[in-house]
């Protein structure tokens, strides 16, 4: 099986990495700094499960392949969709690993709705630099599936190809209420997260933080109701649960790029909960402030608003 892994950050030089360790066909598919650096050095790797360093990856794509993972950010797969068209055949699987909702929606009318699955996965990693990956928490978890949830037999080679490689890898019987159990938890980190610019061990024990996240949550959980998702019954427990079990000085993706000043997944996240509340008349107070409060940082990152005199 041949893979494609777009962007070679946290996500997908994480995952990229450990399939291309395994002996699997991957190509990464990155430009500028990053391809540069995959190109010269390779692929380093350092993880609570296990440095490793691949001196040789592949960087050229050439031909189709069997599977694509987008591992970029959610507001670049659009573009990196129709990037990928020329290296499509009719029964490539196409899986975003992202931390919004809604990538499938994204996907669909550009590489078609035969070709898009969706996708999750779990793992606290980040860039220390092109080419160089930290794996600093949560033992790294991939779940995909088709969106009518059949179990393929191409979702099943994906998922095999990453249990051959040592990750943790899984079908759920609905991929798309599994996007939203992640969602639940990635949007109130996120948000918390970047408001309070501390670690998640430091506002997960202040009674007033944790309480807007379990407000959040409940918002959330309201939301996935009125859109068709019923979420497990001890969804807010088990969310809470798994926080409480993150390393103390863990941090979002999100939380990390509004604390560089760099464009986040703000809009893809909690202004996405704020925009489907809207559509489906259901109250998300708590997330519109948080939303709101992050939102002129965001456009400042973005160049939308100019630096104050």
């Amino acid at each position: 099986m041949r893979f494609a892994i777009v962007g070679a950050g946290g996500v997908g030089g994480y995952f990229g990495g450990r399939l291309a360790q395994s002996g699997a066909d991957v190509t990464f598919i990155t430009r500028g700094a990053t391809r540069e650096a995959l190109r010269t050095n390779g692929l380093r790797v350092d993880s609570i499960a296990g440095d490793f360093h691949l001196p040789r990856v592949n960087v050229d794509p050439t031909g189709t392949f069997d599977a694509v993972l987008l591992c970029v950010k959610a507001w670049q797969i659009a573009d990196a969709a129709r990037s990928i068209l020329p290296f499509l055949h009719d029964t490539t699987a196409v899986v975003p690993l992202e931390n919004g909702i809604d990538a499938p929606e994204t996907l669909i009318p550009i590489v078609g709705e035969s070709r898009t699955l969706g996708g999750l996965c779990a793992i606290i990693s980040f860039v220390v630099a092109p080419g160089h990956i930290k794996h600093a928490g949560a033992e790294p978890l991939v779940a995909l599936g088709e969106l009518d949830h059949r179990v393929s037999a191409r979702a099943a080679a994906i998922r095999d190809a990453f249990v051959a490689a040592s990750v943790k890898c899984e079908i759920p019987p609905d991929i798309r209420r599994s996007m939203w159990t992640k969602f639940l938890f990635i949007a109130p980190v996120s948000g918390i997260g970047a408001v309070t610019r501390v670690p998640i061990g430091a506002w997960r024990t202040t009674s007033e933080s944790r309480d807007l996240c379990e407000r959040m949550l409940r918002e959330i959980i309201a939301l996935a109701n009125a859109r068709g998702i019923t979420l497990a019954e001890d969804a807010i427990a088990a969310t809470l649960k798994r926080i409480d079990n993150l390393p103390y000085h863990s941090t979002a993706s999100l939380q990390r790029d509004v604390i560089d000043g760099k464009p986040s997944e703000l809009d893809a996240q909690l202004g996405a909960i704020v925009r489907m509340a809207r559509e489906s008349n259901v109250a998300t107070p708590v997330t519109e402030v948080v939303y709101h409060a992050l939102l002129p940082q965001e456009r400042r990152a973005r160049l939308e608003l100019g630096e104050r005199t």
